[in-house]
């Protein structure tokens, strides 16, 4: 089967079938990448046309054809420690602060995990701080990644990776401490994992099933929504904190523009967003 062109009509009712099922906004000038990725599961699927794509992606909500669909046109572009200040931000900052609360648990959320590297560097980031402070967070510490892709959840969950997933971001010393090398790949150790479990989830639905949390990581993931859609999830994320719970979003991302529920925060290690609700830890400097 040769490449397919796809027609400005069918671009524009692809456009509208991804948002409605996943929330992804395509712009009008895409036409390549989506001709690009969806021609190759064309011809595994054995359909000789994006209008025949199109019928059968409506009538096939829960097909394989539609998990394969959201993986092709997601990124899930994703590295360990991804631009560092985070994670110094929870180190030095964040992790102080509720140590001297007496928290029965702490739950954070790692949203759009991908394939697990933000989940288990959070969860490296709290190894280390236990390690000079053994004790000082709570023994109940939970950390859910969510995902819309079922194919990279069941890799984040196998957490096994190529020595070329580990030079993104982690150095010598982190892979001798936090990974097992098996069958020429690496293998999150157990204790790293323990804390850690990943869950299907699309940021459109409704996500009250998953808790309350004290943190929130939505980073590099609000860039794919409409801004209605953007100022709903924020809101529902603002919901879901624990009082004085923290939001952490990418570098060129913020939340002021769509909602008012958080307040931006500065500390020497970074930046991060507080939800309001009239708690000020000492080691920030706020500006509303």
């Amino acid at each position: 089967m040769s490449s397919q062109q796809i027609t400005h009509q069918d671009y524009d009712d692809f456009r509208r079938y991804l948002e409605d099922a996943s929330g992804i906004v395509l712009g009008e000038n895409k036409h390549y990448l989506v001709t690009s990725r969806l021609n190759r599961l064309m011809r595994e699927f054995g359909i000789d046309d994006f209008s025949h794509l199109l019928r059968r992606l409506k009538t096939e909500r829960r097909s394989k054809l539609h998990e394969q669909i959201v993986d092709a046109m997601t990124t899930n572009e994703t590295l360990w420690f991804r631009d560092t200040y985070p994670f110094e931000v929870l180190k030095h900052v964040i992790f102080p602060e509720y140590s001297q609360k007496r928290m029965s648990q702490m739950r954070i959320w790692s949203a759009a995990s991908s394939s697990g590297q933000e989940a288990y560097s959070i969860s490296m980031t709290i190894q280390e701080y236990l390690a000079s402070k053994p004790g000082s967070l709570p023994s109940n510490v939970q950390i859910v990644g969510t995902d819309i892709s079922a194919t990279i959840l069941r890799e984040a969950t196998e957490a096994k990776y190529e020595a070329m997933s580990l030079a993104r971001g982690i150095s010598e010393e982190r892979r001798k401490r936090y990974f097992i090398e098996r069958d020429g790949k690496f293998e999150v150790r157990p204790e790293i994992r323990a804390r850690v479990s990943f869950r299907e989830l699309n940021l459109m639905s409704n996500f009250s099933a998953l808790g309350k949390f004290d943190i929130v990581f939505c980073r590099n993931v609000l860039i794919y929504f409409s801004s209605e859609m953007k100022t709903d999830i924020l809101n529902r994320i603002a919901k879901s904190l624990n009082p004085g719970g923290y939001l952490f979003l990418g570098g060129s991302e913020s939340p002021t523009s769509y909602t008012d529920a958080f307040e931006l925060l500065r500390s020497p290690k970074g930046v991060v967003y507080r939800v309001k609700d009239g708690h000020k830890g000492d080691a920030f400097s706020s500006r509303r």
